[in-house]
């Protein structure tokens, strides 16, 4: 719409009233324009007849003593006594009722109260005071005079009874006796105020008690006068009225209000004193009365109301309001009422008679007169008994009905032409007036309390109704705000004071609904006028508030908002929500579109001062803060507008927040495409990166924009994919935070001293502070840097698990290296020598003989507990943290559905025939058969594990005293080719070079173990014994879980690691204690440790000793010490998770070293153990029971306080507990059950195939290679392996504990019972046989892998090609 249109819309006028109707000032005379004289003089004289009818004042006037006066009967002193405004004291009653009993009963103090015709007079008064209505009235009023009208009442009837019994009623003795009893009376209530010291606060009455009983008594003075101190009176006069204008507060307010001299008043007041009388005002009431009942014009007629019922209710107010102004005006002027009393008198034949000049006389012959005498002669004014149902036209005011003068009559008085307008006029001025005067310091008052008195009195004489007061206030106060002489919010104040009622009035004003606001007023009950006047006052001002929201609205998008609040209020809740509104068809559409309009042109506007701003000219000058810049501009603009209109997104059909985004975002989301492209493209150009974080910036900023854009523009797509535009800073935010993620472990590592960290240096560490800063800093890194990317809010859910799943790989990476640097740490304290061993390194040959002799003889000295490091519990520690940590890292992540939405996306892709890279698990497991090295008999072997290069790969702990060791150590082989591995076995040697023991090699091929199974192969080593290693493969794969459980791995390996060396410092005590020796020596069944004690110490007797439990139990006494001793020691560094570790490790060593005592380890080679007999067995058995509720521990309520039963029973203990029901069977027997066993076990692994059980690989994993395997399956046994991904959180590692724990309960094997066989001579052949039997099934089970592998692959490969065919989603 062009400019001229929407001008040509804000100055449209509103067309009249649709409806034509008669208004009231047609009924009286035709509507004219009021001048300033007229106004002013019709004004003036309303204030001066207001000044005329005012009540006259009295006042105090002193004369000299008046001359003695005629004597007065006493019910004339009676009817003038009066004690004023003088109230009794509180309990006056009561008292006087006593003394009046003290009267009665002759025991009275006061002289003169005993006569019988006293009594008689005051026993008459007394029944009437105890009276309950009478007692009730003066209670209420505590007044003295119904007393004493009731005593004269009451004295009159006894002295008057009295007469008559004494033949004496016709004279006036009976009145002379009566006013005697009242002087009596008079006296002892006077008394009575005196005792009771109430005389000193009403001086004034106790003056008329003594003059009323000094009259009574002498009759010689007057009641109605107070005599003076000098013989002199003070009389009450009334005051003449004033006619100076100094004295007419409302004459004093017109002239201000007109802007005219007192002097001007005062000489206008002058001029028409003898017109503008009382009178004068009384005949306009009666004309307008006259008017009223015969529906002539001058007054409202039925055709000025729209229901004939409304004007009916109209007249019928009228009746009432119009008696009380007769009355006031003939109160302030009762000869009028006289006049008018004898004129109607002499009209309707009556007799003419006075008005009463006493409130007594109540009525008259002339009804309506004498209730108006009463109530004058009264001089109650404010309460009078008029009725109101009495018709002016029946006074005659010296002229006949015939000669009333209409209301067109110049010489009407008080009445002007048309009232309504000259009120309307009037109004004006007077608000005018009250604005100029005002305090500006105050808040804005329309009109004064004297302006509204006087406003007032003009509707009561002029008898203008409250709701034409009302609406004639509203179009006054509406054009004020049209000419712009108020603003918005002081006409919302006008229209508050004509909504809300009136002002109270201390004398109600003679107008109906006086202090009822203009919603209070029934609408019907309005003229047509009124109503006309009302509808298109509204009109005009919703057309006025409608332009001066538009000039606001023009500004909504500055910085400062524009003040529209009121204006809105004015428009809802004062014009729009009015039932007399209706606004015209198709205006708030025409305001909406107009309105619209032009903000989008100020919207366009300030996007283009935004640009010119922000955006260099130059293009080459482009960078990203440019376009971050202007969207935080942009951004701020709307978030501002929004917080601006939260509470009223629309305005009268306009939505300038939605307007604003509709203009700008389009507009900036096409430049922002433009310069990011140009930015890049200026950057490649120049060789140059952009920043990181600026590249962040933008995206923040670019997403809050787009989530503007989703919330207002839902059909129109954003301008360009955000995500796809900035990727590439996410990836080299990435690839910077791995390539500082080990610099950043070695300074963590470096710069800790692994020690905990109290928060109270007087108690124990808490558990939460256990653990070092360096893996407290580790974590705090993985946390920021998952944060950084969760804080960007990536909304492509495929980017955000990618990102994820490369965050997961560095995080593998930093745990990895943190493991490998703390476990160098850990093992460098770990292997320390002890001073014990350095100070056997200085001895002789023969000084190791003799202190091997005196540690032999002193064996049984309680062992010291190992002098560990609190560093090395602190490492422990760390990795339990790191442990929980990632736990909760994986789920803060949500890895499972990262991986869920990659798979989604990508589908099952088919994995390159090559992988980069493959990660192998290589466990050592156990030897057996080993060279002897030691002269002790024993070896103190260890294995090094050295690749092709003879790069050490790692090296196992050392187990000491062992031709049969058993490591369970692991470690993790990447490589991307085959390579072999030399396995060396050394034997340690506290001094010199280590003994070699022997060597073997394998080979680390993918192509061998492309089936993904793990496998145990036992290695023939070179000289003597053989090796057994573990062996799997896992390829390397680019998958969130696979980097989780790699680093969980690494968490329970160097855990595991941690935990075994700390044992391994306990195992000898363990390992000397539960041993063969051991146990001949308590059973005195001799041995080699029995043969060495035996060279010193005194021969043993051979009487036979009867073992107990007691005695069984009490030879683990010094082992079950040294226990508590060390965990005491840890106790105080390790937490309770880590102790637990150590603990069930211990538990570990235990069970190892009684199933050492029990059969020897698994091999298809005859053993030289021999089998224990049952005392032995029973002892071990009991051994292993001592221990166990060792480390269960419990109370005496039974709380487990060590290690929970069902840790301790683990597959290890089971297979223990079921070794005794082998252990002594027929060896025919044996080989039966094992035989079973084995073929149960093998139908059991061939229905898991067929099912495609668990140990199917991946399909992603890769082909299956159909060369090679079955070589290599005959090198060891199939068993179930760890994988890395039942190892990617706490819960994953759980759940496989948990399987496993499970799987050996529910499938048992034949380990145990060939163990057992190797014991038996006659079964060697049958070891053989089973050897060959495991060989063939683990090839035809690696067969059948890689055959269905083959298979799978294929299908994989085809839908792999159709995946990629197709688009990415």
């Amino acid at each position: 719409m062009s400019s001229a249109s929407t001008r040509s819309y804000l100055h449209r006028r509103l067309d009249s009233s649709r409806s034509t109707t008669r208004s009231r000032a047609s009924s009286r005379a035709q509507q004219q324009t009021v001048s300033y004289d007229e106004a002013y003089s019709f004004a003036l004289r309303i204030a001066y007849l207001n000044h005329l009818l005012q009540p006259p004042t009295k006042r105090k006037q002193w004369v000299p003593a008046p001359k003695p006066v005629e004597r007065q009967n006493s019910s004339a002193l009676i009817g003038q006594f009066a004690s004023g405004s003088v109230r009794l004291p509180h309990g006056f009653r009561p008292d006087l009722e006593k003394k009046m009993k003290e009267v009665l009963q002759g025991t009275s103090p006061l002289p003169g109260y005993n006569d019988p015709a006293v009594k008689r007079s005051f026993a008459l008064a007394f029944n009437s005071f105890t009276e309950r209505a009478f007692q009730k009235s003066v209670d209420k009023d505590r007044k003295i005079e119904p007393y004493i009208l009731m005593f004269y009442s009451s004295a009159r009837k006894a002295a008057q009874s009295t007469a008559a019994h004494n033949g004496s009623a016709h004279d006036d003795s009976s009145k002379l006796l009566a006013d005697r009893h009242i002087a009596l009376f008079v006296r002892l209530v006077s008394h009575m105020l005196r005792e009771n010291g109430a005389d000193r606060d009403r001086p004034e009455l106790m003056s008329r008690l003594g003059t009323l009983e000094n009259k009574l008594l002498t009759n010689d003075q007057n009641l109605a006068a107070v005599t003076g101190q000098n013989g002199g009176i003070m009389i009450e006069v009334t005051v003449p009225i004033s006619h100076d204008v100094k004295d007419m507060p409302m004459v004093l307010l017109v002239s201000r209000i007109f802007d005219r001299q007192p002097a001007d008043a005062q000489a206008d007041i002058d001029a028409h004193m003898s017109i503008w009388t009382e009178k004068a005002a009384l005949q306009d009431l009666k004309a307008y009365q006259h008017r009223l009942n015969s529906a002539a014009t001058g007054a409202l007629r039925k055709q000025d109301f729209d229901l004939d019922e409304a004007f009916e209710a109209w007249k019928r107010s009228e009746a009432p309001h119009l008696s009380q102004i007769l009355l006031d005006i003939l109160t302030a002027k009762p000869e009028l009422a006289k006049a008018s009393s004898s004129s109607a008198s002499a009209s309707t034949g009556l007799d003419s008679k006075p008005l009463p000049g006493r409130p007594q006389s109540f009525y008259g012959d002339d009804q309506a007169y004498a209730d108006l005498g009463r109530a004058i002669a009264s001089g109650d004014y404010s309460s009078p008994t008029l009725d109101h149902s009495l018709s002016l036209s029946s006074l005659s005011l010296d002229d006949a009905p015939s000669t009333i003068r209409t209301v067109d009559d110049p010489t009407y008085t008080f009445i002007p032409p048309d009232p309504r307008a000259f009120y309307k006029s009037i109004l004006s001025y007077c608000m005018d007036h009250d604005h100029r005067n005002s305090d500006p310091e105050l808040p804005y008052a329309p009109l004064s309390k004297h302006t509204v008195e006087f406003l007032v009195e003009l509707c009561v004489y002029w008898r203008v109704p409250q709701f034409s007061r009302l609406v004639a206030f509203l179009e006054v106060a509406s054009r004020r705000f049209l000419d712009h002489r108020i603003g918005v919010d002081e006409l919302a104040i006008c229209l508050d004071f004509v909504k809300s009622a009136g002002t109270e009035f201390k004398k109600p004003p003679h107008i109906e609904q006086y202090a009822v606001g203009l919603t209070g007023i029934d609408r019907s009950l309005w003229t047509l006028h009124d109503y006309a006047a009302h509808q298109h006052t509204l009109q005009l001002l919703h057309d006025a508030l409608l332009r001066d929201l538009y000039d606001q609205l023009q500004g909504c998008y500055g910085q400062s908002p524009p003040n529209i609040g009121m204006v809105m209020h004015l428009l809802e809740n004062h014009v729009q929500n009015d039932p007399g509104f209706s606004p015209r068809s198709g205006q708030m559409e025409d305001f909406a579109t107009q309105v619209s309009e032009r903000l989008r042109r100020s919207a366009q506007e300030l996007y283009t001062a935004i640009v010119e701003a922000k955006l260099p000219d130059d293009a080459a000058a482009w960078q990203f803060c440019h376009v971050v810049e202007m969207g935080k501009l942009v951004v701020s603009r709307i978030t501002k507008i929004q917080k601006r209109y939260r509470n009223a997104p629309e305005i009268m059909g306009v939505r300038p927040l939605a307007i604003l985004v509709e203009s700008t975002l389009p507009l900036f989301e096409k430049d922002a495409e433009h310069i990011i492209a140009k930015s890049i493209e200026t950057a490649q150009t120049n060789g140059e990166e952009i920043d990181i974080q600026d590249g962040f910036d933008l995206y923040r900023e670019l997403v809050t924009l787009r989530g503007h854009h989703r919330q207002y523009l839902p059909n129109q797509p954003f301008a360009f994919d955000v995500e796809a535009l900035l990727e590439g800073f996410v990836w080299r935010w990435i690839k910077t935070t791995e390539g500082r993620m080990q610099e950043f472990v070695e300074n963590a590592i470096k710069q800790d001293n692994f020690g905990v960290r109290p928060s109270n240096a007087d108690q124990p560490p808490l558990d939460a502070e256990r653990h070092s800063v360096s893996i407290v800093d580790l974590f705090m890194l993985f946390r920021q840097t998952a944060a950084q990317i969760e804080d960007l809010h990536w909304e492509n859910e495929y980017h955000h698990a990618r990102f994820m799943t490369r965050l997961a790989h560095s995080f593998a990476v930093g745990i990895e290296k943190y493991c490998e640097l703390v476990s160098k740490i850990f093992a460098a304290d770990m292997d320390r020598p002890s001073p014990e061993e350095l100070a056997t390194a200085s001895r002789t040959a023969q000084e190791k003989f003799l202190k091997y002799a005196k540690d032999a003889w002193n064996s049984k000295e309680k062992p010291t507990p190992y002098n560990f490091n609190s560093q090395v519990f602190v490492m422990l520690n760390n990795i339990e943290y790191a442990k929980q940590e990632l736990d909760k890292l994986e789920r803060s992540i949500n890895v499972d559905m990262c991986a869920e939405i990659i798979r989604q996306v990508e589908g099952p892709k088919a994995q390159p025939r090559k992988p980069n890279k493959y990660n192998f698990t290589v466990k050592v497991v156990e030897a057996e058969d080993l060279k002897v090295c030691d002269t002790n008999g024993f070896s103190d072997p260890y294995v090094v594990l050295v690749d092709e290069c003879q790069n050490r790969l790692h090296k196992t702990r050392v187990i000491r005293k062992n031709l049969n060791p058993r490591w369970d150590e692991t470690i993790d082989i990447t490589v991307t080719a085959p390579i072999t591995i030399l396995a060396t076995i050394w034997d340690d040697d506290m001094f010199g070079d280590h003994d070699y023991v022997g060597r073997t090699s394998f080979k680390l091929d993918p192509l061998h173990f492309s089936d993904y199974i793990p496998r145990e192969v036992w290695l023939d080593l070179d000289s003597q014994g053989r090796l057994l290693v573990k062996i799997s493969m896992e390829g390397e794969r680019d998958d969130i879980e696979f980097q989780f459980g790699k680093a969980f791995r690494d968490l329970k390996r160097t855990e595991q690691s941690m935990v075994r060396k700390i044992t391994d410092k306990l195992r000898d005590q363990i390992n000397a204690t539960i041993s063969l020796e051991t146990l001949r020596n308590l059973l005195k069944s001799g041995g080699i440790g029995a043969s060495v004690t035996s060279l010193w110490k005194k021969r043993a007797s051979t009487m036979p000793v009867v073992l107990t439990r007691q005695d069984i139990e009490d030879s683990l006494g010094p082992l079950c010490d040294y226990f508590f001793d060390n965990f005491s020691v840890m106790s105080q560094t390790l937490t309770k998770d880590t102790m637990r570790s150590v603990m069930l490790r211990l538990w570990k060593e235990v069970l190892l070293a009684v199933e050492g005592l029990l059969v020897p380890p698994l091999s298809d080679k005859p053993s030289e153990q021999r089998q224990l007999s049952q005392k032995e067995m029973d002892t071990v058995y009991i051994w292993l029971d001592t221990l166990f509720k060792f480390f269960n521990a419990k109370d005496e309520t039974g709380a487990e306080l060590g290690v929970l039963q069902n840790d301790l029973k683990s597959p290890k203990w089971h297979e223990l507990a079921t070794l005794n029901f082998f252990y002594f069977e027929d060896t025919n027997n044996l080989i039966r059950e094992s035989e079973r066993i084995a073929a149960a076990t093998a139908q059991r692994a061939q229905q898991a195939l067929m099912q495609h059980s668990r140990l199917s690989a991946p399909v992603s994993l890769g082909p299956a290679p159909t060369t090679g395997a079955a070589a290599f399956g005959s090198m060891g046994t199939i068993r179930r392996g760890k994988s890395i991904m039942m190892s990617r959180n706490l819960g994953t590692m759980r759940r496989a504990k948990e399987e496993k724990r499970k799987e050996a309960q529910a499938d048992p094997n034949d380990d145990m019972i060939l163990r057992i066989l190797r014991m038996r001579p006659e079964a060697t052949w049958y070891l053989k046989d089973r050897s060959r039997q495991k060989e063939r099934q683990s090839a035809a089970t690696a067969a059948a892998m890689i055959v269905r592998n083959s298979v799978h692959q294929g299908w994989a490969t085809g839908s792999a090609a159709s995946a990629r065919s197709s688009p990415r989603r």
